[in-house]
């Protein structure tokens, strides 16, 4: 068996810092260590009180809301999904199942944009003129995206171009409803353009 020895004054007081920081692991009264001048003292009870009931909540309350980060532009197919249908509502759910067939087609794709916007506007008015309804432009898909690209390129460049330029004139008065053509007459890479009747 061990034999305790006492402790000098300066360890003491070390001893006393030592146990103000920690917490005791059973509630019960605490005997405080007397200096070697004071007298004896009375034992001081930890008795913390009752402790208040918790309030209901429900988790993350309290946090602050996020804000939407990431606004995405929208497509040329989102745009045109959006747009009102101005022809016949029965044609045009035949054409989105590919049943109505082109009457002329022009293939756009490969050309550059200075090049297919001159042939666009060319092609269109002659279609018109001949008293065509609906013809098919074909602009290809574009490049697909390179994911290990360091810089950001715009793909597709006519895919996105061509329905702008039919909105537009001399163009939007001769065009009554584009859409994006049924996979049989191309898909992704092509649109259905609905001509108006020439007066």
């Amino acid at each position: 068996m061990t034999r305790r020895r006492k402790l000098r004054p300066e360890e003491q007081g070390l001893w006393r810092q030592v146990a103000r920081t920690a917490d005791p692991l059973h509630k019960r009264p605490v005997r405080k260590a007397a200096d070697p001048g004071e007298g004896p003292k009375q034992l001081l009870p930890q008795n913390p009180g009752p402790r208040d009931p918790l309030s209901p909540f429900v988790l993350g309350e309290r946090s602050i809301p996020r804000t939407q980060t990431h606004v995405f532009p929208k497509t040329s197919a989102d745009h045109l999904h959006e747009a009102p249908v101005r022809m016949d509502a029965k044609a045009f759910t035949r054409l989105k199942r590919g049943k109505l067939d082109p009457e002329a087609r022009i293939d756009l794709h490969g050309m550059t944009v200075d090049r297919a916007h001159g042939a666009l506007n060319h092609f269109i008015l002659n279609a018109q003129a001949r008293g065509a309804r609906l013809v098919l432009v074909i602009t290809g898909k574009g490049q697909r995206e390179d994911p290990y690209d360091p810089m950001p390129r715009r793909r597709g460049v006519l895919k996105s171009q061509v329905p702008t330029w039919l909105q537009m004139p001399p163009l939007s008065g001769a065009v009554l409803q584009v859409s994006p053509a049924h996979r049989k007459h191309g898909g992704d890479g092509a649109y259905y353009v609905y001509l108006r009747r020439r007066r």
